[in-house]
């Protein structure tokens, strides 16, 4: 059964259990949608929301407004670390579905400025497109920041010297979206009037997937980034005998009665 959807002050939630796909989105356009404690808590709620709802098959992360997707963390408001600084967090953990350990597959739609603390929403997600209008950049350096936490996560996507050049040269190096496009940040780009339904038009194809094998196959793939190439086989080839019983069951649970095959939405291959 579909969960009950609280009410969020910087977040919408929305979850469609006609094609299983929820909607996160990011909703403090005035503040150009950076984050704070109190954004960074309601999307860790979000995403305990999304991984126990199994009505839920994929998640569609977009942002409100028309300037930027994310400024990253805001600068204006105190996010409130303990004062003793071994205890204090990277807001990112609370911010990220893999650390919440939501396998659920994520489609993340960037329009306008996408820049710092950002990334952590770009870096986590498993579909990334942008609009033509979207920028990217990360401003830590320019501020007299280590540019640290986000990096890590970007490498994993584009690589060392794209993602050396993006964290070094701050404010001056602004990556367009036909340029993310082509070192792999995003793998698609659209008109700005066509981001949030292609994403949610990805999002709903994902999601007519049999849910086990989409889950499973996410899982399978992020956790094998932290381990060694034998070691990733070894733990995915258990993953596979766990998963497919399951994935298969529920495909042959939505055939139809005349054994023609798979009843959900048909969608046709598309090329890009």
């Amino acid at each position: 059964m579909p969960m009950s959807t609280p009410q969020f002050d910087t977040i919408l939630l929305d979850v469609d259990a006609a094609d299983h796909v929820a909607t996160i989105t990011l909703n403090r356009p005035e503040r150009l949608n950076a984050f704070d404690r109190m954004m960074c808590t309601e999307m860790r709620e979000a995403w305990r929301i999304v991984k126990l709802d199994d009505s839920v098959h994929a998640v569609v992360l977009r942002a409100a407004g028309n300037r930027a997707f994310s400024s990253g963390l805001d600068i204006k408001a105190a996010y409130g670390q303990p004062d003793n600084v071994w205890n204090h967090e990277d807001p990112g953990e609370l911010l990220s579905p893999k650390w919440q350990k939501v396998w659920k597959p994520v489609v993340c739609a960037v329009q306008g400025m996408c820049t710092a603390g950002a990334f952590y929403f770009v870096n986590e997600s498993d579909v990334a497109i942008c609009s033509t209008d979207a920028t990217f950049f990360d401003s830590h350096v320019s501020a007299g920041l280590v540019c640290a936490l986000e990096p890590i996560g970007l490498m994993r996507r584009v690589g060392l010297g794209e993602t050396l050049r993006i964290a070094l040269m701050g404010n001056d190096e602004r990556v367009s979206a036909d340029t993310a496009l082509r070192i792999g940040l995003v793998t698609e780009v659209v008109a700005p009037d066509r981001l949030w339904d292609r994403a949610r038009e990805i999002a709903a194809t994902i999601a007519a997937k049999p849910p086990s094998a989409t889950q499973g196959t996410v899982k399978a793939i992020w956790e094998s980034l932290d381990k060694p190439y034998r070691a990733a086989m070894e733990q995915n080839l258990i993953y596979t005998r766990l998963g497919n019983p399951v994935g298969t069951a529920e495909l042959a649970a939505r055939q139809d009665p005349y054994g023609n095959g798979f009843s959900g939405p048909r969608n046709e291959p598309k090329i890009r």
